[in-house]
C-alpha cells in the first residue's frame, strides 16, 4: 500500500507577548528535555514581580506588628503612668480613712469628707483604666484586625505567584527530547501572545499514513505489525498500526501511487520506535507491506 510520513509538531509559544531576546536553538538541532529554547523580553514582568514582593514584605510586617501589640517604649510609658496612679491611690485611700475618722468624731466638715472620698474614687478609676490599657497593649490588635492582616498577606502571596508565572512564561523550555524542525522568529522581532516561536518534532510524534483498499481493511487491527519501505533505504522499517480511521474515503489526499486500483480506501496510522522514527522525515512517500491475512 502507498502512504507518506507525517510529523505531529509541538508549537512552542509564550502565553505573553514580547520581543525575542535570545533564540537558543537552530533548525535541525537535537534538544533534550528541559533545554532552553528562547527568551522573550521580561522587563515589565520583572518590575511587576519586584513590586509584588515589596508589597508582600509590607503585608507581612503589618501582620507581625498586629500580633505583637504596642512597641516596648509605649508599654513602658503606660506602666510608668500606672505606677504613678497606684501611688496616688494609696495616698488618697489613707487620706480618706483619716478624714472618715475625723468626720465621725465631728472634727471635720462634710465637704472635706466628700472631697476625700471623691479623690479616692477617681484614683481607683484611674488605676483600673491604666491596668486595662496595659493589658490591651500587651495583647496586640483585635482578632478581626489580625484576620484582615493575614488575608492581606495571602492576597500578596497570590500576587507574587502570578508575577512569577508571568516572568517564567517569557522563557520556554523543551518539554521532551525532540528535533528542532523550524524556528519562526529571530532575536529582536516582536511575538504576539500565543504565537509559536519554535517548532519541535519529538521522535514519537513521527508516523506514517497509508491508505488501504476497502476489501483489505477488515483484516487489520490496531497493534498489527507492518513493514515500511522508504526510497534509498535498503532495509524496511518495522512499524505498528496504532489507528484505523472509521471514515472511508474515495481517494487518499496525497497520491503517490502510479495508478489507482481501488475507489474506496481507509486511512491507517503507523508508529515506530524512537530510533527508527529519527531516520524518517515528514513528507516522504513510502510503501507499506501489510501482514498476511489471518
Amino acid at each position: 500500500m502507498q502512504g507518506y510520513t507525517e510529523g505531529e509538531y509541538l508549537y512552542m509559544a509564550s502565553q505573553l507577548a514580547g520581543a525575542v531576546k535570545t533564540l537558543d536553538v537552530e533548525r535541525g538541532d537535537e534538544v533534550k528535555k528541559g533545554a532552553q529554547l528562547f527568551v522573550l523580553d521580561a522587563t515589565s514582568e520583572q518590575a511587576n514581580l519586584e513590586m509584588a514582593e515589596r508589597k508582600l514584605k509590607e503585608a507581612e510586617a503589618n501582620l507581625a506588628d498586629a500580633k505583637k501589640g504596642e512597641r516596648p517604649t509605649e508599654i513602658a510609658q503606660i506602666e510608668a503612668q500606672l505606677k504613678k496612679a497606684r501611688a496616688a491611690l494609696l495616698l488618697s485611700v489613707e487620706n480618706f480613712k483619716r478624714m472618715q475618722k475625723l468626720f465621725t468624731s465631728g472634727t471635720a466638715a462634710r465637704e472635706d469628707f466628700d472631697a476625700a472620698k471623691s479623690q479616692r474614687d477617681q484614683d481607683q478609676h484611674a488605676v483600673g483604666q491604666l491596668e486595662a490599657q496595659l493589658k490591651t497593649a500587651e495583647l496586640g490588635s483585635r482578632e478581626d484586625k489580625i484576620i484582615a492582616a493575614e488575608e492581606e498577606v495571602k492576597a500578596q502571596e497570590a500576587a507574587v505567584r502570578g508575577a512569577q508565572w508571568s516572568v517564567e512564561q517569557k522563557t520556554q523550555f523543551a518539554p521532551k527530547d525532540a528535533l528542532v524542525f523550524d524556528t519562526l522568529f529571530r532575536p529582536g522581532e516582536f511575538v504576539a501572545a500565543g504565537q509559536p516561536v519554535v517548532m519541535l518534532l519529538p521522535p514519537e510524534n513521527m508516523k506514517v499514513r497509508a491508505f488501504v483498499p476497502e476489501p483489505l481493511i477488515g483484516a487489520l487491527q490496531p497493534g498489527d505489525h507492518v513493514q515500511v519501505h522508504v526510497d534509498g533505504v535498503a532495509e524496511p522499517f518495522e512499524g505498528t498500526i496504532r489507528y484505523i480511521s472509521p471514515k472511508v474515503e474515495y481517494a487518499p489526499p496525497v497520491i503517490y501511487s502510479r495508478e489507482m486500483r481501488a475507489k474506496l480506501v481507509t486511512m491507517i496510522e503507523i508508529r515506530f520506535n524512537d530510533a527508527d522514527a529519527r531516520k524518517l522525515h515528514p513528507g516522504q512517500p513510502v510503501d507499506v507491506d501489510l501482514p498476511p491475512a489471518k
